[in-house]
């Protein structure tokens, strides 16, 4: 996951601190070094990162800080500023035509997963109220089109199409007429890319963005790219002129340097996060909450918003029914692993959470515990309706069955009614209706 490596430096840095009552220019030299180094080796930039060290340790040696009674957590308090302020301070947001009507023209180099992107965009907007359709401008690339096609049929939204022209901007200003007269509010258009940046793409992009005049222009980036993926975007910034940024694959890339240095380098915000290869694996970014999640201090609000999208109040009310009436059973339990995994799976959970550190996230063995909800699910789909529902009759006789049907050992099966028994014990903290409506975090996770 994004950061992974620079959040284990950093909070490391600042454990050392976090023992001493009183932080002297030496203290605070010493962490600030670290902080450095940590930010290097996340793939920073070098002016990024010697700008940065130099308002975090000034500010640091402010009198508030070493006057102060935690001293280290001052300093936490600074370094979470500078890291908010660094990705862009107040998170930006996608801004809309005040016409009604936004066209959104989507650009990046070829591989950054840009067409992929159009089709996570479009369903982002379509769950924020929004009707889109896309638009397919790639001309050159061999079965361009056809892929843009899959993804607007994957993510249910309209794709214009022309396949007799090889104009993109004739084809643009008729994909806004049609979607204006059908009633669509948001055209999003997917361009051409190049291996590079050339004069012949900038000068195709710029056409574009001339004649069409579109309401945003946003740049795609691969986060595995690291400074390439920023200077991709200087380029682009400096001759066509873009709105945001859209990083992608950022579930990938452990060290999270590109993120840190676009803002700051290209002066243009990151607006969107690709997090994995699902159609619905694009959020929204949010300098404060990834700084707070570089410090280990968890995303809460990520976290309620994730479970927000994946809650479905009927069925909450039907488990609610069941766990006072002590009828969890085991299909409830596969519902319950399924709603982890559409929130991102357990390590995306778990990373948003308060307290949790890297050191933790390695000794949980994340990995594992996906493998193991795989397992669960493969068990489960073994057994008879009755089983699942009175997990209670599973004897020796039939355990052995369930092993033999889904080729593993009878301790596997074992393992899955522990765990099952553990997770009934914990919902029925979450039995009485009042808790459940105060904590809308697990409303939406149970």
């Amino acid at each position: 996951m994004a950061f992974e490596s620079l959040s284990e430096k950093l909070q490391g840095a600042f454990k050392n601190l976090k023992n001493k009552g009183v932080l002297t220019e030496a203290d605070i030299d010493s962490a600030m070094r670290e902080v450095k180094l940590a930010l290097l080796e996340a793939d920073v930039n070098f002016k990024v990162v010697k700008e940065f060290v130099a308002d975090v340790k000034e500010k640091c040696l402010g009198e508030e800080v070493m006057k102060s009674l935690t001293p280290a957590q001052q300093v936490i308090k600074i370094v979470d500023e500078e890291l908010t302020t660094l990705m862009g301070g107040e998170g930006a947001k996608l801004s809309y035509s005040p016409t009604g009507f936004t066209t959104i023209m989507m650009a990046g180099l070829q591989g950054t997963g840009k067409t992929t992107t159009c089709g996570k965009l479009a369903n982002y907007l379509k769950q924020s109220g929004k009707k889109p359709m896309l638009c397919a401008c790639d001309v050159y690339r061999p079965a361009a089109i056809d892929q843009l096609e899959v993804v607007g049929k994957a993510v249910n939204t309209p794709v214009f199409v022309d396949r007799d022209s090889k104009d993109p901007v004739k084809i643009a200003n008729a994909a806004k007429a049609e979607a204006e007269k059908k009633g669509y509010d948001v055209l999003i258009i997917d361009t051409a890319g190049r291996l590079q940046i050339d004069e012949e793409l900038m000068d195709e992009l710029a056409n574009i963005k001339d004649k069409v005049k579109p309401h945003q222009i946003l740049l795609v980036v691969d986060a595995l790219t690291g400074q390439d993926a920023v200077n991709a975007a200087t380029g682009f910034n400096d001759k066509l002129g873009i709105d945001g940024i859209i990083m992608t694959k950022m579930d990938g890339d452990a060290r999270g340097g590109a993120a840190l240095s676009a803002k700051k380098v290209t002066g243009q915000p990151i607006l969107f996060m690709g997090t994995g290869e699902k159609y619905d694996a694009l959020e929204a970014f949010h300098p404060d909450r990834m700084a707070s999640r570089i410090l280990g201090m968890g995303d809460m609000l990520s976290l309620i918003e994730s479970a927000e999208r994946n809650y479905d109040e009927e069925k909450a009310e039907k488990q609610l029914q069941k766990m006072k009436k002590n009828q969890f059973t085991l299909e409830d339990f596969l519902e319950q692993i399924g709603q982890i995994k559409d929130m991102g799976g357990i390590g995306k959970v778990l990373g948003m959470m308060p307290g949790v550190n890297s050191a933790q996230m390695k000794n949980l063995d994340i990995e594992n515990s996906e493998s193991e909800f795989k397992e669960f699910e493969v068990i489960i789909y073994s057994m008879t309706r009755a089983e699942r529902q009175d997990p209670t009759i599973l004897n020796a006789s039939r355990r052995k069955r369930i092993a033999a049907g889904c080729g593993m050992p009878v301790s596997r099966i074992n393992n899955l009614i522990r765990r099952y028994d553990e997770a009934k014990k914990m919902m029925k903290q979450f039995s009485n209706p009042k808790a459940m409506k105060r904590n809308r975090m697990f409303r939406g996770m149970f």
